[in-house]
Formats: C-alpha cells, sequence, structure tokens
C-alpha cells in the first residue's frame, strides 16, 4: 500500500493558506500548503524508520514532495468526509514498537538524533500512518468483492508455489480461503486507491513554489 505516509490542521503538518506559516511554502495543494521544512522532516522521519543513510538530495526531496502531495488530498477527502481523527495516544503502541527494535532508550535516542528528529515528530507520523491506513480501508474496503473464481484462481498459484517448496501437507483451499480473501482485497484496495489518487490530482490544483521539487516522470501533472 502507498505510500502516500494530524489530529488537527496543524498537528499532521497541513494547514489552510490562512494560517501562519513560518517557513517558506514551497508547495499548495488546494488551501493546502506544504513547507520547506516539512519536506525536510518527511525525509529525515522516513529514513529513520526504514534504517536509511539520510541523505537529503534533490531526489529525495521529490520523493518526499510527492508522498506530501498525496497525503495532503487524502486529508482533504478526510475533512470533507467528516472522518473522525483519532487520539494522539492511538499512535502508542507504534511507538513502542519502534523502540523495541533498538537496544535500550539510550540507542533510541541516539537514533533519533542522528537523524534531527524529535520523538513528538515521529508520534504524529506515527498517527498520521495509523490515520491513513484506517481511512483507507474504511473509504475502499465496502466496495471490494471478490469472486470465488479468483480465490481459486490465486490458490491454485499457491499450491504450485507450496509444492515447488516441498510445504507438506499442503493447506486446503477452505482452511486458506479467508486469507487468500484478505490478500486480493488489499491487491483490490491499492487499486483502488491508485485510481483514486490520479482521479483527484486531475481535480485539485497542485502548485509547485518551489520548482525543483517538480516531479517530472512520465504521467505526473506538473
Amino acid at each position: 500500500m502507498r505510500a502516500v505516509f494530524t489530529v488537527c490542521l496543524m498537528v499532521f503538518g497541513f494547514g489552510p493558506l490562512s494560517a501562519e506559516i513560518i517557513d517558506r511554502i514551497a508547495i499548495t495543494v488546494g488551501n493546502q500548503v506544504i513547507t520547506e521544512s516539512q519536506i525536510d522532516e518527511e525525509i529525515r522521519i522516513t529514513a529513520f524508520l526504514n534504517r536509511e543513510k539520510l541523505d537529503i538530495n534533490a531526489s529525495a526531496r521529490k520523493q518526499a514532495s510527492t508522498r506530501l502531495i498525496e497525503q495532503a488530498l487524502v486529508k482533504r477527502e478526510m475533512d470533507l468526509s467528516r472522518y473522525p481523527l483519532p487520539d494522539l495516544s492511538d499512535a502508542g503502541a507504534a511507538l513502542e514498537g519502534v523502540k523495541a527494535t533498538y537496544s535500550n532508550e539510550a540507542e533510541y535516542a541516539a537514533a533519533l538524533d542522528s537523524y534531527g528528529i524529535s520523538e513528538d515528530d515521529l508520534t504524529r507520523r506515527l498517527l498520521w500512518q495509523f490515520t491513513l491506513l484506517r481511512f483507507i480501508d474504511y473509504r475502499f474496503r465496502p466496495g471490494i468483492q471478490i469472486p470465488d473464481a479468483d480465490v481459486q484462481t490465486y490458490y491454485r498459484q499457491q499450491v504450485s508455489s507450496w509444492e515447488q517448496k516441498g510445504v507438506n501437507p499442503i493447506p486446503s483451499l477452505e482452511d486458506s480461503r479467508d486469507q487468500i480473501e484478505e490478500i486480493l482485497t488489499q491487491k483490490r484496495i491499492d487499486q483502488a486507491l491508485d485510481q483514486w489518487m490520479a482521479d483527484t490530482r486531475k481535480q485539485v490544483p497542485v502548485t509547485y513554489r518551489d520548482q525543483s521539487l517538480v516531479d517530472t516522470s512520465p504521467g505526473t501533472d506538473q
């Protein structure tokens, strides 16, 4: 699921044009703004979560900008549908999961410091991811139906894979049905999200104040 990673308008980093802006606006998405500092934070937190080397180069800034544009479009849809946003405490379990990947608090704190982010920054990002996944499920799952023929086709493919790997015994179709249906449902949700995102980007004006962030990849609008 894309990654397209705000309890209130300013908590998640998006605000109306009338909000007080303390750093330079890089992109406007409808009536929302994306600032240079938000792009920088997006790069840092993504690198931290992926355990990647921090490199704030032109390519990373374009990729981060694309993710933030998609997030702004989703935030717009949440506002239009009056989707109930979770409490900041809902990010607690995810935060503890991240901490658990470090040997101790000191190592965790050092890692945060090395990427130039705070625990508050990380908590807001984890809450946004939680909110995003829940909203996507709420928005697209109800319209998904998986035909039995698709389940059987996927099962046959799995049987072939299991046989090549020497799996024994091979699970029956009925034992595998729920898992297969969920896998196929997630694929359909991803497809629906991609189509919705493409359609929405045609409807909502996106203006680049910083032209170095323009994505010139085929199929992207400018």
